[in-house]
């Protein structure tokens, strides 16, 4: 793959924002298929990574440098390891399918694909940025279309949903912004890049690492979402088009974590340690029970998929804080598995609202009967979200749970019967909506048709085939995620022999 093969991954959607615009607004076809011809390329160079891609180092690979603001030691530095790239392949398949699935947008058809090419080039490059800077400038530039994408094209309380999801999003990102430049100005020479603040992570105070881990963490926690940060979400999920929920649900959210571990872990490392058992595990352990409760008291389908990512993403905060192998690599496979299957659910309620105009639990009634095919592709995406064995949450949660049990066992029992619920508000959601008598309002309702089938399709093969056999991901992520574990355990045992140092010498 040649160097800059992910400056043409970034900024190959914003080429095509810029030429959506030179087109006439009344050729919306034209524009609808442009748009899509320019998230192609992307997951083409992907899938080349996907297969180039060196599993056995922890270096930063397809690594691109270049000055961009010198006087400031700003630069353009781009590269992906074993943390990111399943990112950046999760983001790369999914907008091609999310445009596909925003085929029937009649409103502003033009500044609808433009701004949906805009945030992929800005999620894309979250996930690349090396330079802290870039990478606060990439996150910043996604909160622009987000906030139309949903303020424009949303539901009745769009309005209120969007200005909710960008102050929530501000706040974090005010918090990140002093924390970014803290660790500028902290040694010298003066410098964001994430590599070599890393390396500076010895020589940080722990009263700096504490301050600047609690403020990135609580910008990224809002990002997860984290309770109590988390309230901005079945808002933002309700009101936002399908496509966006999609995107919403299945990248912006593994933002939060990905922020964590590419910022919070390798920077301070001892501050990690201290703080993860609060923050992460029982933050963690909270979310899966809570979101789970949440989601069952829904009567709004999309709202239950809603809180049930609040549940899901749970899992990925506790194996991310097990300081476990197995714990972190589930973890980061979670976010994959979660980003493909929850955006399988959203597309699947997309199916059924185009089609009756609602989306309440209680409103249907018989729809297997109506919509046979439709019913097929929502139960396997229903039972992938309760983690059946066989299917690729399964394998993740299984992962987390396992690292979980090596130092909280009693939390993991905990986390471990959440499942249970899980199980509860999917299987009674597929009772209400597609067994029993039909009701009699929706028997000309049409069933799946062609174009959906595809946007489902590669989503359901991977959701199979990593459930029976998930060792692609885990190889791309082991070496890099052995390492970043290393780095906490070395950590805390350090902390450890500090403290027993400590008392030995005053008894």
């Amino acid at each position: 793959m040649p160097d800059n093969v992910l400056t043409w991954m970034i900024f190959t959607p914003l080429l095509g924002a810029v030429v959506l615009l030179c087109l006439p607004s009344r050729a919306e076809k034209l524009i609808k298929m442009v748009a899509i011809g320019f998230t192609i390329p992307p997951l083409l160079l992907a899938i080349g990574i996907f297969q180039d891609f060196d599993r056995t180092t922890t270096a930063m690979q397809f690594v691109q440098r270049a000055e961009w603001i010198p006087a400031f030691n700003i630069q353009y530095f781009v590269g992906i390891d074993g943390i990111s790239i399943t990112m950046v392949l999760l983001s790369a398949l999914l907008c091609p399918i999310c445009l596909l699935a925003s085929w029937n947008i009649d409103k502003a058809v033009k500044a609808y694909f433009a701004l949906f090419l805009l945030l992929d080039t800005a999620m894309m490059g979250v996930f690349c940025a090396l330079d802290f800077f870039l990478f606060f400038v990439f996150w910043e530039v996604m909160l622009l279309p987000m906030y139309f994408l949903i303020g424009i094209w949303g539901g009745p309380r769009r309005e209120y949903a969007a200005i909710k999801f960008f102050i929530y999003t501000m706040v974090g990102s005010v918090l990140m912004m002093v924390a970014m430049l803290a660790l500028y100005f902290y040694a010298e020479p003066h410098t964001f890049d994430m590599l070599v603040l890393a390396e500076r992570a010895p020589t940080y105070s722990i009263a700096f690492q504490r301050m600047a881990w609690v403020a990135l963490f609580i910008g990224f926690a809002i990002k997860v979402p984290a309770f109590p940060f988390h309230t901005w979400l079945p808002d933002a999920h309700v009101e936002a088009p399908t496509a966006v929920s999609v995107i919403l649900a299945g990248v912006l959210l593994k933002m939060g974590t990905y922020g964590i571990l590419r910022i919070n872990y390798p920077m301070f490392p001892e501050a990690t340690v201290e703080f993860a058992f609060v923050c992460l595990v029982g933050l963690g352990v909270w979310n899966i029970v809570y979101g789970a409760l949440c989601a069952m008291a829904q009567t709004d389908l999309k709202k239950l998929i809603a809180y049930s990512s609040i549940s899901h993403m749970g899992y990925v905060m506790f194996g991310m804080a097990t300081l476990t192998q197995q714990g972190i690599d589930g973890a980061v496979l979670q976010m994959f598995n979660h980003g493909t299957v929850t955006a399988m659910l959203f597309l699947l309620v997309g199916v059924i609202y185009d089609r009756a105009h609602h989306r309440e639990i209680n409103g249907f009634g018989g729809i297997a009967q109506i919509m046979p095919f439709y019913t097929g592709w929502t139960a396997l995406a229903f039972f992938a979200a309760m983690g059946l064995p066989g299917l690729s949450a399964f394998v993740s949660e299984v992962l987390v749970l396992i690292g979980g049990w090596q130092n909280y066992p009693k939390l993991t029992i905990v986390a471990a019967s959440a499942v249970v619920l899980t199980a509860g508000y999917m299987l009674w959601a597929m009772q209400r909506i597609y067994l029993g008598p039909p009701n009699e309002k929706y028997v000309d309702l049409p069933d799946i048709n062609l174009r959906e089938v595809a946007t489902l399709a590669p989503l359901a093969v991977i959701v199979i085939v990593l459930g029976v056999y998930p060792q692609p991901i885990l190889e791309l992520i082991d070496v890099s995620l052995t390492h970043l574990n290393d780095v906490l355990v070395a950590a805390k045992q350090g902390g450890a022999a500090v403290a027993s140092a400590a008392a030995t010498a005053h008894p």
